[in-house]
């Protein structure tokens, strides 16, 4: 017992030397996600099952309805629907294939370009290349990350020229098809200029809400104004069905195309197996789809402990030199999934060391994502300048967000 303890007093002083080393923002971070979070381990973010979860899985179970065919599945998507305004809801096996046949769906074809942000997860990008199309890779502006509008609409008028109506980028002769509207983190983008610049040059927008469940632009949930919007409900999203993801729009036909391709192009029979076009095997299976039921009861709940999260965070780092910590944009309402802190410019040399410090204390933080125009597979794809994007991805890091980090019992 004596040498443990001396042992864990060893490990204790070399901890406390090797903070004292660290420059001021390294150990003003890490005290004031601590001073939230607590000490010991912390996840980035985790799902909480504290409802009807057991018991509508084992409903399932008990009923054998498993896959793709069962109650659970309706329920999910009536659900979503209700809980987002959008007409109608495809669930999916994930955000991916959500955003897949939301670009096919859109038109998006062979030789076609997508403008998408540099600054995504890569499923934004790889989507792109199941049509194959090619991904174009447009700026953030650093309020909210979405698409800068001001800065896209001057690239197009330099850029593209008007060819039987479509927007076409003079440099590759491709037609520009679609926009996807990232809502990075979980904060609206600039929804009304980039939907008059869609307008404007015959683009096709799909908003890829993937983090975004429960964020509204001017009371209106995202993933509704676009041609498609797109969810999705991993295991570290706002409420998870284990993996999957949806499909919101408001067009009928649209549903009825999107509902009947993600489900193998089967013709309805009772017993016959036709297939009258190459479809998919996308859709959620009811297992999942029960999950999800029971997390959308607690949506409302845990919505409002992130937002309670958000506060501490603010109230933690309000003193903190060299910091923000991203709030929401006016006249929108963010689900706050991942806190998110912005390093001012000159502190961006530190951000390797923050996200060692914390991880080593037990705090998970991570950085944003690597620009996709940098990933090797996208490096020959079109782009404009990218200087935002490029300094935002030296200086952000997501810090715990977990809605059950605001639990009594944590």
């Amino acid at each position: 017992m004596v040498f443990e303890t001396e042992k864990f007093t060893k490990i204790q002083n070399r901890y406390v030397q090797s903070m004292i080393a660290k420059p001021n923002i390294v150990k003003d971070i890490m005290h004031a996600v601590q001073r939230v979070v607590g000490q010991g381990q912390v996840s980035l973010h985790e799902p909480s099952f504290n409802g009807n979860e057991l018991k509508y899985l084992k409903a399932c179970l008990d009923t054998t309805f498993v896959s793709s065919v069962g109650r659970f599945v309706d329920q999910f998507e009536n659900d979503l629907a209700e809980f987002t305004g959008a007409k109608h809801v495809i669930s999916v096996v994930n955000g991916t294939s959500a955003l897949h046949i939301a670009l096919k769906l859109s038109g998006v074809k062979e030789l076609d370009e997508v403008l998408v942000p540099s600054l995504t997860f890569v499923a934004t990008a790889n989507a792109v290349t199941y049509c194959n199309a090619t991904p174009h890779f447009v700026e953030v502006e650093p309020l909210t990350f979405g698409i800068d509008a001001q800065k896209l609409r001057d690239y197009l008028i330099k850029n593209t020229k008007k060819i039987s109506g479509k927007s076409v980028n003079v440099s590759t002769g491709r037609v520009i098809r679609a926009m996807v509207v990232m809502h990075t983190f979980g904060h609206p983008s600039d929804l009304e200029s980039l939907i008059k610049i869609a307008r404007d040059f015959d683009i096709t927008l799909v908003e890829d809400a993937a983090e975004a469940l429960g964020s509204f632009y001017k009371k209106r949930h995202v993933g509704t104004f676009g041609h498609f919007g797109v969810l999705s409900f991993n295991g570290n999203k706002t409420i998870t069905t284990g993996a999957g993801g949806a499909i919101l729009t408001n067009d009928e036909k649209l549903f009825r195309e999107a509902k009947h391709i993600t489900t193998t192009a089967k013709v309805p029979h009772r017993w016959e197996y036709c297939h009258d076009q190459v479809g998919y095997n996308y859709r959620m299976a009811n297992i999942n789809a029960a999950l999800g039921c029971a997390q959308l009861e607690q949506l409302a709940e845990n919505l409002s402990k992130k937002r309670s999260l958000y506060l501490k965070y603010f109230e933690a780092f309000k003193n903190v030199a060299g910091v923000k910590l991203i709030s929401e944009p006016h006249e929108c309402k963010s689900n706050y999934w991942l806190q998110t802190l912005l390093l001012d410019t000159g502190q961006a040399k530190f951000r390797d060391e923050i996200l060692k410090a914390t991880n080593d204390a037990g705090q998970m933080t991570r950085p944003s994502w690597q620009l996709m125009s940098e990933l090797v597979q996208f490096l020959d794809c079109p782009r404009m300048d990218l200087d935002v994007s490029k300094a935002l991805s030296r200086r952000l890091i997501n810090i715990p967000s977990s809605s059950k980090l605001m639990d009594d019992n944590f």
